[in-house]
This record gives structure tokens, sequence and C-alpha cells, in this order.
């Protein structure tokens, strides 16, 4: 496990005798004595000039150190909702080492006045499972976003991507919670903030102003709240900041019509852009019913030092979820959960000791023994295993055709072979032999293995050399007849999966073949299947698996050496993006990838850490 990697400790409930929400932890209170929304509305939204500010901008963006019981928020999102001169976006960014559950969170709120209550019972239906790093909740049908950041402010601090134009620092105070008002907090903070940013608190101590001046910004104290004296206000000094995010709505060309150019619309067009989706297959009408038959899994990882793909594929899944689960039916994942099966006596404890290191909430993983095991999936699975309760089973093509006739989003059935830089900026995308087929602002690569052979039409890719890793795997999946048959009741996960019949089909894979010339479904590969999945599921209780004869797919996959996806800017190539090298993870890094590029785009607060934005980048 990395040094860095610390168990979140949820908040614990706990009143005075006044009613007053307190923390155990530091020995201080939620809110002064005023009461949380009075202090609210004087201290951060006046001090940060609010809702003023906000009138006429395309967006704003507020973030709070120390999200508490999430009054700051709900005061802002209530005074957005009241004013008809509101930015068309509202983004708030919050740290919070100590959440509080939704059920503690759901005891405080009780007490809010109704035009406050509704707006905190949409945010518990979103409140998120109590792991740490960065959760993004989409609210007010995605007019407002809140971004968590769950872990110690001093790491994620220097995590956090955005573009701030107001501060509400409200943790606790300095003497019993020093690192939330370190000057190393501060200048991460100057690192956030645009152009004119204002900082609000209640704190007036002589030390937070010193180091707020250290830090880059003007700094004076102002008449305070019921009986507090003194609060402190500032603003970043001129020449410092970056500039505010450009909010023009633009074409954006998505060049591949699979997952990963889906995914990218549906956030793109969901911003408002122009997508125009580029690829050959746009031209094929498939079988309605052929289409309803496939299947696939959206699992999370877990490693026992929640290494960059389980912390990526969380993220994965929680987009995924937020996106996909509103769709139209025949689309929509169902939401089955997953048991990943232990292969072997071994691996069983393995799985046991990364939970009880990892520290997560039972209701986002927790280990089953086989009889619990049994009673989850309908079928025997002698070696237990780890049960994720909010995994997905998915219908590709079922969802790729709903992403892609989305509003906003055109279909072009064209390929795409080359791209030229065009006159005036943006990009010209041309066929095979130098005819234009149309022009567009911004270029997203979503075409897999061909990405790079497109990329190499504007640039010599061997200054990538990630690129040169990148590797073609044949795949198949078999898929039997299915009948009336509900078993397995879950997705199977193990050496090969096992997936829930749908649409009277049921589904197990898959192979990998690195060397293979073409990609076939075949006999070969259908007993390769079988053989797989047998190793650790009692085959005999699902009727339908290896009975009649399998019919099958096959594809291709794209991957890199160490099976993170390439999601990221092209440096020196502005306006030009990639999301491919999905490999056998198309699903997990679909809705991510473009929610990514999306708040990159538009200087959202990005929904995963720099850290992880590295490691996925054209390293």
């Amino acid at each position: 496990m990395s040094d860095s990697y610390q168990i979140l400790k949820p908040a614990a409930w706990h009143e005075d005798a006044r009613s007053v929400p307190r923390s155990l932890e530091y020995g201080d209170f939620y809110h002064g004595e005023a009461g949380a929304l009075p202090q609210a509305r004087h201290v951060f939204l006046g001090g940060n000039g609010l809702p003023g500010r906000w009138r006429g901008r395309a967006a704003f963006t507020i973030a709070e150190t120390g999200f508490g019981l999430g009054h700051n928020f709900l005061a802002a999102w209530r005074a957005w909702l009241d004013d008809p001169e509101r930015s068309g976006q509202l983004h708030y960014l919050a740290f919070e080492a100590h959440p509080f559950t939704v059920a503690d969170l759901r005891r405080a709120w009780s007490r809010l006045p109704a035009d406050h209550l509704n707006l905190a019972w949409e945010l518990a239906g979103h409140w998120p499972a109590l792991l740490p790093g960065v959760h993004r909740l989409d609210l007010q049908e995605g007019r407002v976003t809140l971004t968590l950041l769950f872990g110690d402010i001093r790491r994620l601090a220097r995590q956090a991507q955005a573009c701030v134009d107001a501060f509400f620092l409200d943790g606790f105070a300095p003497r019993v919670n020093p690192d939330m008002w370190s000057p190393a907090v501060f200048g991460q903070l100057r690192r956030l903030a645009v152009s004119g940013a204002t900082v609000a608190t209640w704190c007036s101590a002589g030390q937070v102003r010193r180091d707020l001046r250290d830090a880059g910004f003007l700094v004076e104290k102002v008449p305070g709240i019921a009986g507090k004296r003194d609060m402190t206000v500032a603003v970043l000094r001129p020449g410092l900041g970056a500039a505010p995010p450009d909010m023009v709505r633009r074409r954006v060309a998505v060049v591949g019509g699979g997952l990963a150019g889906a995914g990218v619309a549906q956030a793109l067009a969901g911003r408002g852009h122009q997508v125009e989706v580029w690829d050959p297959q746009c031209a094929l009408d498939v079988d309605p019913a052929l289409r309803r038959r496939g299947a696939a899994a959206l699992v999370p990882a877990l490693s026992p030092d929640d290494d960059t793909r389980s912390r990526l594929s969380r993220a994965g899944l929680a987009r995924a979820r937020a996106r996909w689960l509103d769709l139209a039916e025949a689309a929509r994942p169902q939401a089955c959960g997953a048991l990943v099966c232990a292969q072997s006596a071994a691996q069983a404890e393995a799985q046991r000791h990364a939970l009880a290191r990892l520290g997560f909430p039972e209701d986002w993983v927790r280990w089953l023994d086989p009889a619990g095991a049994r009673l989850r999936a309908g079928v025997g699975v002698p070696g237990g295993g780890l049960w994720f309760p909010d995994a997905l089973r998915v219908c590709p093509g079922e969802l790729i055709a709903a992403l892609l006739s989305l509003p906003g989003v055109t279909r072009r059935a064209a390929a795409v072979g080359a791209l030229v830089p065009a006159d005036g900026g943006g990009w010209s995308l041309q066929d095979a032999g130098g005819r234009e087929l149309g022009r567009a602002d911004r270029v997203v690569l979503a075409n897999a293995l061909h990405a790079r052979t497109l990329l190499a039409t504007v640039m010599p890719v061997e200054r990538l050399p990630v690129l040169s890793g990148l590797a073609p795997l044949a795949g198949q999946v078999s898929l039997y007849p299915a009948g009336a048959s509900d078993v397995p009741r879950c997705v199977l996960s193990g050496h090969g999966y096992c997936l829930p019949p749908r649409q009277g089909w049921g589904v197990a894979g898959s192979t990998y073949r690195p060397d293979a010339d073409e990609a076939v479904a075949d006999e070969a590969g259908h007993r390769d299947i079988l053989a797989r999945v047998r190793d650790w599921v009692d085959a005999r209780d699902i009727p339908w698996l290896g009975r009649g004869a399998a019919a099958g797919w096959a594809g291709w996959r794209a991957a890199t050496r160490d099976h993170l996806p390439l999601i990221g800017a092209v440096p020196d190539r502005p306006g030009l993006w990639l999301a491919c090298a999905y490999g056998s993870r198309g699903l997990s890094w679909s809705a991510l990838a473009g929610d990514l590029i999306g708040a990159w785009m538009d200087g959202e607060p990005v929904p995963v850490e720099r850290e992880l934005v590295r490691r996925i980048g054209l390293r």
C-alpha cells in the first residue's frame, strides 16, 4: 500500500446539550451561535459578494475547506436557485476528512426550513459511499455539480483540479485543526484560483491573515456575525490567477462510434457542445434482436494497495451509474451487483486481508463466504468472494445506440483517414484520398488501435512512447439460449465471467488472443470459456451454461502495457484529444473519460485526482 493511503474515518454524530452538532475528533462545533444558515449567508455568501458575482456568468465555481454537514453548500445552492440572474452552471468543490453517513446527514437536515429541505433530500439521494478520493455528484438535472474530496486536505489539495472563483474557508478552528489553515493548503488554493478569486472565513486569527497574504491574497477584516466582532475576506492580487475558463460551445468531432466514442459524445453533448461521431459503422442498421442479446459487466477492481486501476475503476463505476441509470429501459444497465469469486483458499484469504487493510464500507464491498455467496448468486461458489452491490450488467449494443441518439449528437457514416489543421483554427477531417469530410473546433480520437494511425497524420507518434506499447487483443464471448432461467442472479467474475440472462440469452466470457491474425468466435474459444468458468463455479446450478450450441461474438481490444487507458490532450496539438486503449474495461472507462474530457474543455472541477490524470495521460 502506498504511503499516502489513509483509511477514511467517518465522522461520529454528537450533539451538545443545546442540540448543536459537535465534532468529537476536533472538540469543536460545526457552526457558530448564529446558526448554520445565517452564518453561511453572512460569512460565506456575503463575504464573497454572492449572489452578485455569479450573475451573467456561464458558470461559477466555489471551493470549500471543510464540507461538514453541508449547510454552506445548501445555502449557496438555495441562493443560486432564488437568483433569476444566476449563472448557467454552479460548481462546488469541497474537502472533507471525516464525512458523515447519509443517515447522520438526514438527521441534521431534518431541522432545515422547507425551502432548503427539498435540496437536502435530493443531495441525500446522491450521497456517495464513504470511500477515499473524489466523488462528483450531478444535481438539479446537471446544472449544479458537487465534487467531494474525501480524505486529508494536505494531500487532496494537491490533487484537486478546478478553476475556482470563490473560497469558503470553514474548517474547525486553527488551534484544533491547524493543517486545514496551513500555508501549504493556502498555496494550493491559490493554484486553483482564477483571476479575481475571493475568500471569506469566519476566522480572524492574525496568522491566518498573514498566511493568506503570503499566498497572494489582499486581506482585510470586516464585521462578523452573532457576537463575533471580525471575520476575514480576501481577493487574489491583480496579475495572479488563471483566466476564467472559455465557456464557448464548440463543434466537436468524435472519431469512433464504440463505447469510447459514445461515452465522450454523451458527456460533451450534455454540456451543450455540438457533437459529430464519425464511424463507418454508423451506416449499419444492426438487427435489434441481435443487438439486445449481447451483454457485458462493469465490475470495479480491488487491489490490496488500492492501485491506480482500482481507484480509476471506482470512479468509472460511479460515473457510469450517474450517466446511464436514467436511460430508457432498453439501454439502462441492470444494477444486479457482482460477486468476484475467489479461485482458491489462498485467494479468498487475500481478498479478506485486502478488505481489512483498506477499510472500505460494507455498503460498497464486503466478503461473502460460500454459503452467503450461494444465497446472493443462486449458484454454488465454492470459494466465496467479494460482493460489490453497485456493479452493473450492461447491454453494450443498446447502450451505444442510446448514447449516439441523444440530442446534440449527429452520426456521420464515414471513415476519417487524416487530420489537417484548418485555417483559422480547429481541424479538417479528411478521407483516405484527401477529400475534406468536415471541420471541427475540437477532435477526440476514440477509435481504439486506429487512433495511433490517425494521430500519425498530424505528428510523429515516436514523441509519445506510450503509444508504442499499444497492442491489439482478439477475444470472444459465448452466448447460450437461457429460456426462462434467472441464474446466476448477479454477475459472477473470476477466471472468466458468467452473466445473468437477459432477453432469453446467457453470456459467458471471455478469451484473450494477443497474437491472433483475426478476431473470430470458434469452438475452441467456447471450450476455453467453459473450462475457465467451471474452475470456480458449480456449473450444474446454471442450466444454460454449456448446453446446446453456443452463438458467439468476437472483436478486438486495444491495450497498453500497463492496461490503463489513454485519456487526455495530445501535447502541442491544441484541440486534439485521445480516449482509447480501454482494453477489456471499455465500460469502466467510457463515462469517466467523457466527463474528464468535458471537465477539461469547460474548466469544471475534474472528477479524479491529478496523480491519476498523469497516469492515464500521454505519458
